[in-house]
């Protein structure tokens, strides 16, 4: 088959959990024989022009693992992102004439209809409902919803990543979806090394959070927290903004003063693989998600993991990781110090986190269920 993928910003790039599954997915499939069409935005990284790397590095068109990257025309501004990109890559892919467009993003969907005029299969990947995220404004938000409604109404096929969101679709459009999770690997454990020379961090020092810094992920509910638990451990904050430097200068400032807390910035490489290593807890306070690959990526690496009692948490976790109420800073702070007051348990959390999640999600099982949805008659795949 000749696939094409729009809606994430860079291949390769960490800049957030759509790049990582669209990475997953696409070079995956290469190696099953398919061709592979990947439009990536052009412009800088979110996180920095320091982190563009090898995405916008070999120019507009290059190989990677076999999958064909296309740079598309951008135009750089909040909320005009994702718009430009998607409708220009939309054009380059009619063009193609893949036997398959797949979008991922409410704000990217926008532009299905265009392939779907256009007579081509088109499949969305619903990561979450956007237009709920607090740093979007109402025109965004509007628009948001209309790629939302545009997926619902015109893609052959619908992909959710939690039952929540399934039910969600089924409720609000009478439209039926394909529940298909993201996967994990095993993480490869390392011991502190750089994180100790830049950070000051040891082994079981610090308590991690790590994503992007936006109002839903619910930092400022963890700084609070944190700021009234008595521990010598640091709280570590890793990661940029995206779209979002108003909240990431007032998480900022409401840590200011409090020398326990580290802000790494965006990290990648080995600096990210020691952070997760040696962490005591992973923290995600969210208020919402999707389905969160850091929470996979910290599982992975065998972490304790605390998490909001929001259903796109606990669908992953289970009753492998321990929970708090979502948006009650009293909740969260007592299940911290609960956690740093009874090692043995955080123990008990690390040593089934790595089997538990990476059985549970595995991306070639994904890559499968994904090319079902290609497919009008899963037969000839």
């Amino acid at each position: 088959m000749k696939i094409a993928f729009i809606g994430h910003k860079r291949i390769p790039s960490r800049e957030g959990g759509i790049e990582i599954v669209v990475d997953e997915l696409a070079t995956r499939m290469v190696d099953r024989g398919h061709q592979v069409i990947a439009y990536n935005r052009s412009g800088h990284n979110v996180a920095g022009s320091e982190f563009d790397g090898v995405a916008n590095g070999q120019g507009k068109r290059f190989s990677y693992h076999g999958v064909n990257v296309v740079s598309v025309p951008t135009i750089e501004g909040k909320g005009l992102a994702a718009l430009s990109s998607s409708f220009f890559a939309t054009l380059q892919a009619i063009r193609a004439k893949p036997d398959v467009i797949h979008y991922h993003a409410e704000g990217p969907c926008v532009m299905l209809r265009l392939a779907h005029w256009a007579g081509i299969r088109t499949v969305a990947t619903i990561h979450g409902l956007d237009w709920q995220r607090a740093k979007w404004g109402r025109l965004a938000s509007v628009y948001l919803r209309f790629g939302e409604r545009t997926a619902a109404k015109c893609a052959d096929e619908v992909i959710v990543l939690s039952r929540n969101v399934q039910d969600y679709f089924r409720e609000t459009y009478g439209r039926e979806t394909r529940f298909v999770p993201n996967g994990i690997e095993r993480g490869e454990r390392v011991p502190a090394q750089e994180i100790t020379e830049r950070f000051g961090l040891a082994k079981d020092g610090y308590i991690l959070f790590l994503g992007r810094i936006v109002p839903e992920k619910g930092v400022h509910y963890l700084i609070d927290a944190f700021k009234r638990l008595d521990t010598d451990k640091k709280l570590v904050i890793a990661g940029g903004s995206s779209d979002s430097n108003e909240y990431f200068e007032r998480i900022k400032q409401q840590a200011a003063g409090e020398p326990r807390i580290v802000f790494t910035g965006f990290v990648e490489g080995r600096t990210l693989q020691e952070l997760y290593s040696n962490s005591y807890i992973y923290v995600l306070p969210s208020d919402l998600e999707g389905m969160p690959m850091s929470l996979l990526e910290a599982m992975s690496y065998g972490n304790c993991c605390l998490t909001s009692d929001i259903p796109e948490c606990t669908e992953v976790v289970e009753d492998k990781a321990a929970t708090f109420e979502h948006g009650s800073v009293d909740s969260l702070r007592d299940s911290l110090q609960g956690l740093l007051e009874e090692p043995q348990a955080v123990q008990r959390y690390k040593a089934d986190a790595t089997g538990f999640i990476t059985s549970k999600y595995d991306w070639d099982a994904v890559t499968e269920r994904t090319l079902a949805t290609y497919a009008t008659d899963e037969k000839n795949l």
